[in-house]
């Protein structure tokens, strides 16, 4: 293989300690080889970023395992061109396998330019990307405990989604937090809770919530109840903080908006996961692969067959 690197690193992360083998010499020789073993910790982490700089490394390359990989690149990252391998891709023949063996492995491929790195998007990408994803994830959970809500309500024989399309609208939370009260609603307070625009009656919304209701069941509705409203107070406070970090990115959120069926809570995951820079992708085709929307191929013995794409764990 003909190298084409000069000074390269390959690192074997763990969780404690990671591996550094670095190559180095003239490219039409073989290269000589220097390996030491770091602590994760950030003095030891410094003391790598150090001993690399020392033997005047520009390029390094680790594995994405898990996100041992992440601190290393935060440290090592605006010091050395850094590369993040595809474990799948960069896997060593079986035989004998040692942390050094690893490591030794990804210097020599990237030393040859065999490694082709992954995205890694910028620190405030990267940010908002971490916001994004636990915004989707509260999301979730806010939804789940509204599905209990529901049950508990059926278990009550208290049929306020047979009236009303969103129990959880403006009339559905007053009458919702009636019930939890335990306050007797009549018919001229129901007047009062619900919203002039609700197209049920106030008659059948007062058959409706007209069940049998025990202490048992308030004390669950309030556990879901006092729980959704943590996750929705969350969300907000999310929402401001995405919003803080989309401000150098506002003509790209507006270009993203003006797609049909694209929201700015879309734009924003499309920013986060992404990047605004589309010059890191080869092509269309590139990203879309990328993304796991675009099936691969799979042809033997001349015959095609059909392959699902593939879901992408993003880093």
């Amino acid at each position: 293989m003909e190298a084409m690197i000069e000074r390269c690193a390959g690192l074997d992360v763990h969780q404690e300690t990671v591996v550094a083998c670095v190559l180095f010499g003239p490219l039409d020789q073989k290269p000589k080889t220097s390996i030491e073993t770091f602590s994760t910790t950030t003095t030891g982490l410094l003391a790598l970023s150090d001993w690399l700089a020392t033997l005047q490394v520009s390029d390094v390359v680790m594995e994405s395992t898990g996100v041992y990989w992440k601190p290393i690149w935060n440290i090592l990252e605006g010091s050395f061109h850094l590369v993040l391998a595809n474990a799948r891709h960069v896997k060593n023949v079986p035989g004998r396998k040692t942390d050094v063996k690893d490591a030794e492995w990804l210097a020599k491929l990237l030393r040859c330019g065999l490694i082709e790195s992954n995205f890694v998007p910028p620190e405030d990408i990267r940010d908002l990307r971490d916001l994004t994803r636990y915004r989707k994830k509260l999301i979730h959970h806010r939804t789940s405990e509204q599905n209990r809500i529901h049950k508990i309500l059926q278990d009550a024989n208290i049929k306020l989604t047979s009236v009303l399309s969103d129990i959880f609208g403006v009339s559905g939370r007053r009458i919702l937090e009636a019930i939890l009260n335990g306050e007797k609603i009549e018919t001229d307070g129901l007047r009062k809770m619900v919203d002039w625009r609700t197209k049920a009656s106030i008659t059948n919304i007062a058959s409706a919530i007209n069940g049998r209701i025990r202490r048992h069941h308030r004390d669950m509705l309030r556990y879901h109840w006092d729980h959704m409203g943590y996750l929705e107070q969350t969300i907000e406070e999310l929402e401001k903080q995405i919003d803080q970090l989309l401000s150098p990115y506002r003509k790209e959120v507006g270009l993203l908006d003006g797609i049909p069926g694209v929201n700015k809570a879309a734009a924003a995951t499309f920013i986060a996961e992404m990047g605004v820079d589309m010059s890191v992708f080869k092509s269309a085709k590139h990203l879309a692969s990328w993304a796991g929307v675009s099936p691969g191929n799979y042809e033997s013995a001349g015959k095609k067959k059909r392959v699902k794409p593939h879901k992408v764990t993003k880093l």
